[in-house]
């Protein structure tokens, strides 16, 4: 196979680099555990799939807690009827005042189209909702949905398309998460009260079991052991010296140009809510919005 020139700087790029705090693999049970239900998880070879039923839903959370780096894994969506059901991917720290970062996908009746909701907490300050579609049917096949998180900026990825920045704007005196280890998290629950049309569509029990499939765990972070005292993890997870990180590489500070130009095209064509242009919630603008528009 011929290796691109672009391709050659890259491996040249990761040769030169130490990664510490390594941790990569797709073996479900290498990097996560069942956080509730276990009954409703089922596990076939390398796929994984969780059930929703009029009994329980199902979770699973990281043996490990990260700060920096990047989180991925494939999942294909419940198929059919899905209204009321939430698919949730994320990463969280912990306590009042967490960070967290979300994906969470949005069922609903059959033949509508999923919707994509994705939001920021910072401080334990959410209210960061976007909505979008997207351009393929999530419930036919595996897709790859990723969160890249660095000093600079977050980064929502499908398929390695970017659908989302939440750029590091410290500069203006807007908090930024970048001093909290966080967890992987995933899970499928019942959340008719809000998940479909606002609440209208409620979930149909008689198309239970509900089933979200996963597959190809990856993570490529700075693992924080519970020993690093909070105010060390930042030195722990920054390049320093000697010490280099392939996350604070500059080319991973911003988006390419390439990258820019899938998400003006996400944004305009599949974009359905974002709370920077939801004037009934916000009579003025989050100040992080002005930087956030493309």
């Amino acid at each position: 196979m011929a290796v691109s020139f672009e391709t050659s700087v890259v491996f040249s790029l990761f040769a030169g680099l130490t990664v510490l705090g390594f941790a990569s693999s797709a073996q479900f049970h290498e990097l996560f555990q069942p956080g509730w239900a276990n009954d409703h998880f089922v596990y076939e070879g390398e796929l994984l799939k969780l059930k929703l039923d009029n009994y329980s839903g199902a979770g699973f959370a990281s043996k490990s807690k990260y700060l920096f780096g990047k989180v991925s894994m494939q999942i294909k969506l419940v198929e059919g009827d899905s209204a009321g059901t939430v698919t949730a991917y994320y990463m969280s720290s912990d306590g009042p005042y967490h960070n967290e970062f979300d994906f969470e996908f949005l069922g609903n009746t059959t033949g509508e189209p999923y919707l994509v909701q994705t939001n920021v907490y910072v401080n334990g300050v959410g209210n960061r909702e976007q909505r979008m579609s997207l351009w393929f049917d999530p419930t036919k096949d595996f897709h790859s949905y990723s969160i890249l998180w660095n000093q600079r900026q977050v980064v929502f990825l499908v398929d390695e398309t970017p659908i989302r920045v939440h750029t590091n704007m410290e500069h203006k005196g807007i908090p930024f998460p970048k001093d909290q280890a966080m967890g992987v998290y995933s899970s499928i629950w019942n959340a008719d009260d809000w998940a479909t049309q606002g609440g209208l569509v409620k979930t149909d029990w008689s198309h239970a079991p509900f089933v979200a499939s996963y597959k190809g765990f990856e993570i490529d972070a700075c693992e924080c052991p519970v020993s690093v005292a909070t105010n060390e993890i930042g030195k722990k997870c920054s390049s320093t010296g000697e010490k280099r990180f392939w996350w604070d590489e500059p080319t991973l500070s911003e988006l390419s140009l390439h990258q820019s130009h899938q998400l003006v095209w996400v944004r305009a064509n599949h974009l359905v809510y974002d709370y920077c242009a939801d004037t009934a919630r916000f009579p003025v603008m989050p100040v992080e919005c002005e930087h956030h528009r493309h």
